[in-house]
């Protein structure tokens, strides 16, 4: 399998992962429960399984966040988490250009520039957790403590209560 930028920022780091690959079926719409489905589809823990989300803020500046399959984001809590009054999903169609991925194959790792990142504080319960490796089909299994240094990551709670994605 080829390297992706994500696989080589943690080779260059000397961080350890493990990559697993899936079929990709071409369903990428978070609202649709992507990361669930991939998570099944590989036999792991939803919980462990993280979506990554690019946002705007109202200052224009792009923010990512890591979710966990299991749930989705709580938006007043990711406004607080980056101190902004508004934060907007980064549309599909400008996710390639903005980041450097496209939807479905989105890594918090290796993106075009090192934007603000916040993973969910959930992360920190696991030993392993699963991120998008840049493709489609692939994922990067690592320590989340690993990721969180990588990325320059805060933790924190961004758990909207009661739902499942």
């Amino acid at each position: 399998m080829k390297k992706t930028n994500a696989m080589r920022i943690l080779d260059s780091n000397k961080i350890k992962y493990e990559t697993l690959s899936y079929d990709d079926d071409g369903e990428h719409e978070l609202s649709r429960g992507a990361a669930g489905n991939i998570a099944e589809k590989l036999g792991i823990n939803p919980g462990a399984c993280f979506k990554t989300i690019v946002m705007r803020t109202e200052a224009k500046q792009l923010v990512v966040f890591c979710q966990s399959a299991l749930h989705e984001i709580n938006l007043k809590k990711a406004r607080q988490a980056c101190g902004a009054k508004e934060v907007t999903p980064v549309k599909p169609d400008e996710l390639l250009s903005l980041t450097g991925y496209i939807r479905g194959g989105c890594s918090p790792i290796g993106m075009k520039k090192l934007f603000p990142t916040y993973i969910d504080q959930s992360a920190l319960s696991f030993e392993k957790i699963y991120i998008s490796a840049g493709v489609r089909g692939e994922q990067i299994v690592l320590d989340p403590n690993d990721l969180v240094k990588v990325t320059k990551a805060e933790t924190v709670d961004l758990i909207l209560e009661e739902s499942k994605s």
